[in-house]
């Protein structure tokens, strides 16, 4: 455990924007499986709704500062492909 106060606040606040980014991470992962099952059942509509939220919520996590931009641009990327490749 620290032993001086910046240290203590130090913790205290890491622990803050941990929880902070636990949420913008699980909220991502439930966002992607979305488009992910909307492909698999073969709806494009659902699909294309989902893409949307998923590609909103990835620029969001970039600009929190949670993921790098390459990974932003990967799992865009990714998404895309997998819902154009299903109206094809």
């Amino acid at each position: 455990m620290a032993n001086n106060k910046q240290q203590i606040k130090r913790v205290r606040t890491d622990l803050k924007r941990k929880q902070a980014n636990m949420i913008v991470k699980s909220s991502l992962k439930r966002a992607i499986k979305k488009v992910e099952l909307a492909v698999q059942e073969n709806d494009q509509h659902k699909a294309l709704e989902a893409l949307q939220l998923a590609n909103k919520k990835l620029d969001k996590s970039l600009a929190k500062g949670v993921y790098h931009k390459n990974y932003v641009a990967r799992h865009k990327s990714r998404l895309a492909k997998l819902v154009n490749t299903m109206s094809a």
